[in-house]
């Protein structure tokens, strides 16, 4: 993940200072425990500055409102009764070169600030200070004791201290060509290396953007550089300065993540608020994505698996109870032979009432003919009661392997993130095993309701007509028994785990062959078998699909339907062709 550098701070605070400057502070909600989001008005517009303090993710823009949910954290509150109602009239650097901002409240522009809001970028120490008017820490996001810093402890009550000072020398519009070569050419070594080692300000991402807009290697030597290229280097070199200088910025998107300087963008970007909010919220969705869909995926899989040798030890149980008849038919025949049993006789061979074929019954030599054919008797009533006490325990068990097996389904289908929508399919899903007690609450957080069920698959077919795939149990159900009209059509793999499809048909219209073909194709797509060449799919109207008494999301049962094949390779090469497989 792409660090917010000195020169990307100073950018967005280019921006802060135009726009928002001055501006009221109406209200302050913590989304977690490293990002603060503060609502902010102006004459002309309002909108929610984001601060963050999160290690890989530190970061000062314009971001998007929080969800409409309790805020529990006590600095949120903290900043709300200190700050609330005053004005931001300030947004200073407290030194030079340093990724550290003082955000200053009045009462009313031109006043003296009476609270200091800094905000630390500076990665895994990053933080978010609030001091009063005497400079003293009011509250702090990350307190910081004596015994885990001598240097720099951050304690409410303790005077506000700047960090450590930086040593390395601070880069100048002012410093000539000659001197500023000999300062980077000093100690040989690779270009990237050398310049960040000799001076402050410079992140590795920034050195590289600068390094490929002048088509340099990062990895070659400074001895190396001809005449040209030195003073290449240097004239870019006073380009980003006087860009710091005067506010130019050019963000946009780069193959490796952004610039807001140009170097090297493959897409122009709006604003360095809007540039810095998509990325950051991509990459922590991104991060969260990747953890959740871990967790849940190996939490199914363990789940599935001793729920599955569960369902075989109760089918190996019924497979004894088939030989209850067998007991039973061995007791009938050693009763018809009393007379010939002798003592002592530890099998008794006997022609079979219906075959005639020889039957060899196995007995106890220290029991009589009776006592053996009871012992018989008694094991046939006994695997009769465990037959009629298994059965409905196998069902049961049945049920849930078929529901964590459609779970697992829907997990494998979004293998990485690629849009907002995965992230809260993923949390959708992980609300519906806590709901279902395969998960503890714990420390999640619920989602806000508004955003469920709603980010359905959408295509269209050969003909026009919609096409809907839910891509969870909670859209499954709300695809098939909520959403679903008299008209349309509705889908599903036969016996195959996968999502519930919806061919959306106005009155009167009558799908195509091809249509129907679309469709078959998707919902075997969108199933546990996708790497099948042909898979059997049914679609009925959704009248005819059911939810039975008590089960669980996304289980249905149906019928007067009709089955059709569809190919999930055909499918894919559509997705392709389409670009609609980089969503999944």
């Amino acid at each position: 993940m792409q660090p917010v550098d000195f020169t990307t701070l100073t950018a967005a605070c280019c921006e802060l200072r135009a726009d928002w400057l001055p501006s009221r502070l109406e209200q302050v909600y913590q989304r977690d425990r490293f990002t603060l989001a503060i609502a902010l008005r102006t004459l002309k517009h309002r909108s929610w500055l984001t601060i963050s303090w999160h290690p890989q993710a530190a970061r000062l823009c314009i971001g998007d409102p929080p969800p409409r949910t309790p805020d529990t954290f006590t600095f949120s509150q903290q900043l709300q009764h200190q700050l609330g109602g005053l004005a931001l009239v300030a947004i200073e650097a407290i030194a030079p070169w340093e990724r550290a901002l003082d955000l200053q409240f009045a009462r009313r522009p031109g006043d003296p600030p009476l609270w200091h809001l800094y905000v630390e970028i500076m990665g895994k120490y990053s933080n978010v200070i609030l001091a009063n008017q005497e400079n003293l820490i009011v509250t702090a996001a990350h307190q910081v004791s004596a015994q885990q810093s001598s240097v720099r402890p951050i304690l409410t009550g303790q005077p506000y201290e700047l960090p450590p000072a930086l040593t390395d020398p601070a880069p100048s519009l002012s410093e000539s060509y000659e001197r500023w070569r000999e300062r980077i050419s000093l100690v040989p070594g690779a270009l990237r290396r050398t310049l960040i080692k000799n001076y402050r300000g410079l992140s590795s991402a920034l050195v590289l953007s600068m390094l490929q807009a002048i088509e340099l290697d990062p990895e070659q030597s400074t001895e190396e550089l001809s005449e040209s290229e030195w003073q290449r280097l240097f004239a870019t070199w006073q380009t980003w300065l006087r860009s710091l200088e005067r506010c130019e910025l050019n963000p946009g998107w780069t193959q490796q993540g952004y610039t807001v300087l140009g170097w090297g963008k493959t897409q122009a970007v709006e604003s360095v608020q809007i540039l810095l909010n998509q990325y950051y919220t991509a990459q922590l969705n991104r991060q969260e994505f990747v953890q959740l869909h871990h967790q849940l995926t190996q939490k199914v899989n363990n789940v599935l698996a001793k729920v599955r040798l569960k369902a075989d030890l109760f089918r190996q149980r019924l497979a004894q109870s088939d030989q209850a008849d067998q007991y039973r038919e061995q007791a009938d025949l050693l009763m018809a032979h009393l007379q010939e049993w002798q003592p002592g006789m530890k099998v008794m061979t006997l022609a079979d009432f219906h075959t005639e074929q020889p039957v060899a019954i196995a007995l106890d030599p220290e029991k009589n003919a009776v006592q053996n054919a009871q012992s018989l008797y008694k094991k046939h009533q006994k695997l009769k009661r465990a037959r009629l006490a298994v059965e409905p325990l196998l069902a049961e068990v049945q049920v849930e392997v078929d529901y964590l097996e459609q779970v697992e389904a829907a997990l494998v289908q979004m293998a990485s993130y690629q849009a907002p929508a995965d992230l809260i399919t993923l949390e959708e899903i992980r609300d519906e095993l806590i709901q279902q007690q395969y998960l503890e609450s714990l420390e999640y957080r619920s989602r806000p309701e508004s955003k469920a069920s709603t980010e359905f698959y959408r295509f269209q077919t050969p003909s026009g007509f919609e096409l809907l795939i839910g891509r969870n149990n909670r859209q499954n159900d709300q695809l098939t028994f909520r959403l679903a009209g008299d008209y349309d059509l509705w889908f599903h793999t036969q016996e195959i785990p996968g999502s519930h499809v919806l061919l959306r048909l106005d009155p009167g219209k009558v799908p195509e062959k091809s249509d129907l073909e679309f469709t078959a194709d998707l919902a075997a797509y969108y199933s546990r078998a996708r790497q099948s060449e042909q898979v059997p799919v049914v679609y009925t109207e959704p009248k005819h699909v059911y939810k039975p008494k008590g089960a669980k999301p996304g289980m249905a049962i149906y019928k007067q339907e009709q089955v059709i094949w569809g190919q999930p390779q055909r499918a894919c090469l559509y997705l392709s062709a389409s670009n609609e497989l980089s969503r999944q």
